[in-house]
């Protein structure tokens, strides 16, 4: 097996400073990078594991909450993870990502939440069966040629309804995208991928009306339905994903999402509000 560190772990590489304990240093990745900035769900990650590597952790991940308010800068950036309250199950906690401005002042990029939670067997079931697809290995991986969005070629998707438009016509048609997904460099699922695999997705406007429009995250909210030990069983394998918008109007859209595994077990749902320029 390959030494080589993946790009995603090095993309989430995190350094506690001395400064106070939370407060973490790291640097954006050109793997990752978007059209002007990092690919959001790789900011998701590194704010979910900035609390994952706090030395308070109580359990793990149930939600995160991730408001986008400015674009990363390509360079240096602190994440501060703070634990607001810890009940006897729950931990909440506040996420906050800095860059520092041209004059050395710190400048709020991102701010989250995150909900952790120490899970005790009990009982359970799916309202949200998987919905029938073909083998993964039936379907053809998207191929993108250069467009300087770097981020899409360390994921492997292959959509097998509902893909990028072929042509930007205008038309109007459905918001739905079926996909099956995992990292094209294989890598164990874990917390921060299936955070970053949430928001795969192209912005479901392009779809409903085949229009190439600007648009870009503002919040995003993921929940987590797993344990270590479903995602372990995932190991390399694909996830099955569906993206639908819900509601377009003046300049806002939402979409939502949801990730099971190839076993059908319901992994993560995500919603998002995605602003749209005209």
């Amino acid at each position: 097996m390959s030494s080589t560190q993946h790009p995603f772990d090095k993309a989430l590489a995190l350094h506690h400073s001395d400064i106070r304990v939370g407060h973490f240093t790291g640097m954006t990745s050109p793997d990752y990078w978007n059209m002007v900035g990092p690919f959001g769900g790789t900011t998701a990650a590194l704010a979910l594991q900035a609390v994952l590597r706090h030395p308070d952790l109580l359990g793990t991940p149930i939600a995160l909450t991730v408001n986008y308010a400015a674009a990363l800068e390509a360079g240096a950036f602190d994440i501060q993870a703070t634990a607001v309250r810890t009940n006897r199950s729950t931990q909440h906690w506040t996420v906050q990502i800095t860059q520092a401005g041209a004059s050395g002042a710190p400048n709020m990029t991102t701010t989250a939440t995150v909900v952790t939670a120490a899970r005790r067997d009990t009982w359970g079931e799916s309202d949200m069966p998987m919905p029938e697809a073909p083998a993964p290995g039936t379907v053809d991986r998207i191929s993108i040629g250069p467009s300087g969005v770097a981020w899409i070629n360390q994921y492997d998707m292959r959509p097998f309804s509902g893909g990028i438009p072929a042509t930007w016509d205008g038309s109007l048609k459905h918001s739905e995208t079926r996909i099956w997904v995992r990292d094209a460099q294989p890598r164990p699922l874990d917390f921060p991928s299936l955070a970053a695999m949430s928001d795969v997705f192209y912005p479901r406007v392009w779809l409903r009306r085949a229009r190439h429009v600007p648009a870009g995250t503002v919040s995003i909210t993921t929940y987590f339905h797993a344990g270590p030990e479903q995602l372990a069983e995932v190991g390399t394998g694909y996830l099955l994903g569906r993206a639908a918008g819900q509601q377009f109007f003046n300049g806002f859209f939402d979409q939502t999402a949801h990730l099971w595994s190839e076993k059908g077990v319901l992994l993560a749902t995500s919603n998002q509000i995605v602003y749209y320029k005209e």
